[in-house]
């Protein structure tokens, strides 16, 4: 594709988001997509559906609304598992999020199959949602995590990955996208020299089943999760994959309703998969307004989005590699922006990236600033935070043009009030 065909993507489907055509002062550019993206008109009015016409719990009445509901309920569970070709809709388990997926998996089977001796391995760029998880499960098990480390090029040290690897290696648990670095990790190579070893792979998808195609029978992963408000979903939805035989051996997370097959007072049995791991009322809404977020990003098609952004990443980095004064982490993208997805982490010399973030804002340019929620990562590199632009398909080369002459002029009115 050129920048002249996709960009009339973004032009395209910007006015299918409501949020990105206000102005306060100024035009709002929103470049926190790694954070949550925003959300288009088909998923709002999917909530608002629901309430209006078909509120009503799944699964437990024989009535017409909750026909209606759980038709739509298990509707989204089906197109989440195509969205990312798992081999059966039992397959998908929906959370509140990636971190309780992440718990899921900690609680159901790690701490059941985990003891002394054993080892994790995850690396030193992970959220802390695929970090603190398994520093609880090594606390209870006596199990030890192992970190992997970066390049000089601020990627996965894949082959200290390779020689951290062992008979010991009972879990393996990697970010497939950096969320701070930007990089794209190796995760079916990783996958497959963990399954050597006869280890088990969780992959925290949060930052690719958004950004680009995404398919777990390839990746042959045990489990993978993402949340929802990062796919154009809202808030308080996410799902995890597990393979079918995984799921079916691992006991409930929760108890409670749903989840139960029968219960007396002194036993009760589980539910079938998928509902075993769906205690109580789910986020039924959410769940919906989910699937017609797959439907909207399957309408543009999840190879077009990758391919636009890949433009964008290209020409951002043309952009703010030019600023003299800046220390960018990650690894540089090719000439055609491969190698990372259009996400900018940075810092400028003498300037607080939480200095630097309300002033853009004062510009109209939402950035994100801080640890991002990997402070492990941050450590390592060396800085306590850093600010972070992250791009999503409706977003524009003219709006990297005005951030970047945002920041320019940030930088000038700080070094200006030092030289004074």
């Amino acid at each position: 594709m050129t920048i002249a065909t996709t960009q009339s993507l973004a032009n395209r489907v910007r006015a299918d988001f409501p949020i990105l055509n206000q102005t306060d002062e100024q035009p709002l550019i929103y470049f926190d997509n790694a954070a949550t993206s925003q959300k288009p008109l088909s998923v709002l009015q999917a909530l608002d559906h629901y309430y209006q016409y078909s509120n009503a719990n799944v699964h437990r009445a024989a009535h017409r609304l909750s026909t209606k509901a759980t038709e739509a309920f298990e509707g989204a569970r089906d197109k989440v598992a195509h969205f990312i070709n798992a081999n059966s809709r039992n397959e998908i388990v929906f959370t509140r999020n990636a971190t309780e997926a992440v718990n899921l998996v900690a609680y159901s089977w790690a701490l059941n199959h985990l003891q002394p001796g054993d080892e994790i391995i995850t690396s030193v760029m992970e959220h802390h949602s695929n970090l603190v998880p398994w520093q609880m499960v090594a606390q209870k098990t006596g199990a030890t995590l192992k970190h992997v480390g970066l390049t000089d090029e601020q990627t996965l040290d894949f082959e200290q990955y390779k020689a951290l690897l062992s008979d010991k290696t009972k879990l393996v648990a990697f970010v497939h996208i950096s969320n701070t670095l930007g990089c794209i990790n190796p995760v079916e190579d990783i996958t497959k020299l963990a399954h050597e070893k006869g280890a088990k792979v969780l992959i925290d998808a949060c930052q690719s089943v958004p950004h680009l195609p995404v398919d777990v029978q390839q990746i042959d992963c045990d489990w993978l999760v993402a949340s929802g408000h990062k796919m154009c979903a809202p808030t308080g939805i996410g799902f995890l994959y597990g393979k079918e035989d995984l799921l079916t051996e691992m006991p409930p997370f929760l108890g409670g309703g749903e989840m139960i097959g029968e219960v007396s007072l002194d036993h009760f049995t589980s539910a079938e998969l998928p509902h075993k791991f769906e205690a109580g009322t789910p986020a039924i809404a959410e769940a919906i307004a989910l699937g017609a977020a797959v439907d909207y990003l399957n309408n543009i098609g999840m190879a077009n989005i990758q391919a636009y952004e890949e433009e964008l990443t290209a020409y951002l980095f043309q952009k703010i590699e030019s600023f003299s004064d800046l220390n960018i982490y990650g690894p540089k993208p090719t000439s055609e922006g491969k190698g990372r997805v259009a996400l900018v982490s940075f810092n400028v010399e003498n300037l607080h990236p939480n200095d630097l973030s309300p002033l853009l804002d004062y510009e109209g340019v939402a950035i994100r600033s801080g640890h991002h929620c990997t402070q492990p990562l941050h450590t390592v590199l060396g800085v306590a935070g850093s600010a972070r632009a992250s791009l999503y398909f409706y977003n524009t080369t003219e709006e990297i043009d005005t951030f970047c002459t945002a920041l320019k002029s940030t930088i000038d009115f700080f070094q200006e009030m030092m030289e004074e």
